[in-house]
């Protein structure tokens, strides 16, 4: 199901990227080597790194659970409110666990017209 999700928004964008834009950014979240995304929750924003305030705003983030036995979740992130203001702009991902804890992160430059695919590393420390 989350595949066929995934096909329709990517089909959607081929054939009219104009409606796939308007209704938000469509995107999926994997984890490192194709694993098992780990529970937790998984916020979703856009980030401009050209910008020195680029942490995410209420309305232009997402969250998502994962209950920990899933390799790819799908996601629609509301667009922003303004137009972007530099090319550079990125589809930025964290996993958390429920206590706050950073277990991966990942980001993707956005493509208009194209789905975001946020690949979810690792955190080290």
């Amino acid at each position: 199901m989350v595949l066929s999700t995934v096909g329709a928004a990517a089909f959607l964008a081929l054939v009219n990227p104009a409606v796939a834009a308007a209704d938000g950014i469509d995107g999926t979240v994997t984890f490192q080597g194709g694993a098992t995304i780990p529970k937790g929750q998984i916020e979703i924003y856009l980030s401009d790194p050209a910008q020195q305030d680029n942490a995410p705003h209420g309305a232009d983030r997402l969250m998502v659970r994962s209950n920990g036995k899933s390799t790819t979740l799908a996601f629609t992130l509301p667009s922003p409110a303004d137009s972007p203001t530099s090319s550079a702009l990125q589809v930025v991902a964290r996993l958390e666990r429920t206590d706050g804890w950073l277990l991966a992160y990942g980001s993707t430059k956005l493509r208009p017209g194209q789905p975001a695919i946020v690949m979810l590393n690792k955190a080290l420390y």
